[in-house]
């Protein structure tokens, strides 16, 4: 299934099999997009949504001198821009990191969807919350953590996200952010981010392994200097305690 993994670890368990089946039935087509390739422009309007299948998508707001700040991460398993079915227009531009497959469902659908499925509209609009919940999480980053502390707690998160979803092997976190990109999520800059990084490195968290892929060495020191709760995600919590001691 192309939705196969939407809300997994999360409320999946709670869709019945005509509620699966009917979000999947939804996907009107797949497109597959480059890395570095914007999707959806901030200001125009739109008539459908996207779920990420394979690869990471990020959204981003850019200044007028076209520097960019990093306003959130896409995983497998996420509407990349589910909040434009109520709002119709983004205030932010949405584009790809690695070579992307999407799955679009038009607006349309998704009214029919949310009428004939409500328990599954509420399941929709859960997900858009969750990206809410994220976002003030973000802002807490920023406002109150160094730029060690913000680099840690954002691969914490993603590590918990892919996790989740069963997309994380315990070892290497899969997401090829390059540190300008983390500058551009955690408000530093790229010099900043530079030395942060190696900071993680010399106090055995992390260790960078090429094409912007990291290898987590330490995930506990990585959460507590990230000062990491990832209550805010609304997972199950099981899968990651287990991992974790296990470890």
């Amino acid at each position: 299934m192309l939705t196969a993994l939407f809300l997994k670890g999360r409320l999946r368990h709670d869709l019945n099999e005509e509620e699966r089946s009917a979000l999947e039935n939804a996907v009107a087509r797949t497109i597959e997009i480059r890395p570095r390739t914007t999707l959806v422009e901030r200001g125009k309007l739109i008539e459908h949504s996207y779920y990420l299948v394979e690869g990471t998508m990020l959204r981003h707001i850019d200044d007028r001198r076209g520097e960019r700040q990093l306003v959130a991460v896409h995983i497998p398993g996420d509407f990349v821009d589910l909040h434009g079915y109520a709002m119709k227009r983004l205030d932010h531009d949405v584009g790809s990191l690695t070579r992307a497959t999407l799955a679009q469902i038009s607006h349309r659908k998704i009214t029919e969807l949310i009428d004939a499925y409500p328990h599954l509209g509420r399941a929709l609009w859960f997900s858009t919350l969750l990206d809410a919940a994220m976002h003030r999480e973000w802002i807490f980053g920023l406002g109150r953590l160094n730029a060690e502390g913000r680099i840690a707690h954002l691969i914490a998160e993603l590590i918990e996200r892919l996790r989740l979803v069963e997309l994380y092997d315990g070892r290497v976190l899969p997401i090829p952010l390059l540190q300008r990109d983390y500058a551009e999520a955690c408000g530093i800059t790229p010099v900043h981010a530079n030395r942060s990084f190696r900071t993680l490195r010399e106090r055995g968290a992390l260790r960078p392994c090429g094409e912007g892929r990291i290898e987590i060495l330490d995930e506990a020191l990585i959460r507590r200097l990230g000062e990491f709760d990832g209550s805010y995600l609304y997972g199950t919590g099981e899968l990651a305690l287990r991992t974790l001691h296990d470890r």
